[in-house]
């Protein structure tokens, strides 16, 4: 495919929302198909040997690329367009050179983690973090020789780096892993503290990457590449793919840092189909108004929440202020709020669970992102294997409840919360 678009009019950039509608594609390709067709090929025809030939030498890195020359199209596994437009389009929202699209988040999160993590290695993350990441680092990494060593959003750099001297003296950081917002408390990680301690362990043989999991405010609220983050790593089944309908996951950085990803996800076959790209690629026009609409449902429903006299310790980006020791880091980092809103309801899991038991409109359902609002139990679903002292010192009590707001009306979604409050 064409490695240059038009991005501009007049010397004046245009702005992802507008580029969603057809950048990385030409309708003449297709019959004048104004969107583009899904490429349900498993192989690509070359049109002679020696073309074939030129494009497995660059695909496999066999020799440099020419000036102007991509990977040719290959085969599914590899290359194919619905992807390479995605991944286009995708790279427009961060900034980034490249982008890699994947079957899943967790294909994402665990095709980096083997793209830089070596046995013997330590890769730093941050919690609390999504369940599934959590059950990797503490669980299955480790059987490969890798030492998990955790961190939250209290600790600073001299304490991170008092505990590696502690718990892993001599080894090599592999890989730092932050995610921010976290889920599901919504802490702040400081992705520019993360890029210090990169820096800190970093060698003339090896670069330590900062991977930052942007799902619960990335793309339009969160852009981690401008705070000195090496890789940016989405669940695209939730705000990117948007409907609820689609499991996928995407990373995004440097050619440099992102050409051993791209390279794993080919020989782990971790790419996602072109049925799910060519969706994701409609889901991205909508993405801006999408996540626009649900922070402003967010910051209603937060409202709402703030004073009610059965809900403890609101966990909601917006209402962070100048009091709070978060507040400067979240004036710095992020664009927005988002629509992420966690909060504790007196009584445990009983109250939680009459709660969310009562619920009419919004469903209870695990994920985010979507258009309709989605309530969880943290506690006993998403973090249920997390250890009862780390929830507890997380914050992820048994009273926990985690809400994804989406675009309904918001005093549909207020007297929704507030009948199923009643009930508690």
């Amino acid at each position: 495919m064409c490695a240059k678009w038009e991005d501009s009019i007049k010397g004046r950039k245009l702005h992802p929302e507008s580029l969603m509608m057809g950048y990385g594609y030409k309708p003449e390709w297709s019959e004048g198909s104004l969107k583009s067709p899904i490429f349900q090929t498993s192989t690509f025809v070359f049109k002679t040997a020696e073309e074939g030939k030129a494009f497995f030498e660059v695909a496999y890195g066999l020799r440099k690329a020419n000036e102007g020359e991509g990977i040719g199209l290959i085969y599914s596994r590899l290359n194919n367009p619905d992807l390479e437009i995605l991944e286009d389009r995708l790279s427009l929202w961060d900034g980034a050179e490249a982008a890699a699209a994947f079957k899943s988040g967790m294909a994402a999160i665990s095709t980096t983690m083997w793209a830089y993590l070596r046995p013997g290695d330590v890769l730093l993350y941050s919690r609390p973090i999504y369940g599934g990441t959590d059950h990797l680092a503490n669980f299955v990494l480790p059987e490969f020789g890798i030492t998990p060593i955790d961190f939250d959003c209290r600790d600073t750099i001299n304490s991170i780096e008092a505990r590696l001297t502690r718990d892993a003296p001599g080894k090599r950081v592999g890989l730092i892993l932050i995610e921010t917002p976290a889920n599901p408390t919504n802490d702040l990680i400081d992705i520019a503290m993360g890029t210090e301690l990169a820096r800190r362990h970093s060698t003339d043989d090896h670069k330590v990457p900062v991977a930052v999991d942007n799902t619960f405010l990335g793309p339009v609220f969160q852009r981690p590449l401008d705070h000195g983050a090496d890789i940016v790593i989405y669940s695209a089944t939730k705000f990117i793919g948007g409907h609820s309908d689609l499991i996928a996951g995407a990373a995004l950085g440097s050619e440099e840092m992102m050409a051993p990803v791209r390279a794993m996800r080919t020989f782990l076959g971790t790419m996602v189909g072109p049925w799910t790209g060519w969706l994701l690629l409609r889901s991205l026009e909508t993405l801006s108004l999408r996540m626009t609409r649900q922070a402003a449902n967010a910051a209603r429903v937060a409202e709402f929440l703030r004073d009610h006299d059965k809900v403890l310790n609101l966990h909601y980006l917006g209402h962070l202020d100048a009091g709070h020791p978060q507040f400067e880091l979240f004036k710095r980092q992020c664009l927005g709020s988002g629509s992420m809103i966690a909060f504790e309801i007196p009584g445990g899991e009983p109250a939680a669970f009459r709660f969310l038991n009562a619920l009419r409109m919004v469903h209870l359902a695990v994920s985010l992102g979507g258009t309709e609002s989605l309530a969880e139990h943290p506690a006993s679903m998403t973090h249920a294997d997390v250890g009862r002292e780390e929830k507890d010192r997380l914050g992820v009590t048994d009273g926990l409840v985690r809400i994804s707001i989406g675009v309904e009306h918001p005093d549909d979604l207020i007297l929704d919360i507030g009948q199923a409050l009643d009930a508690v």
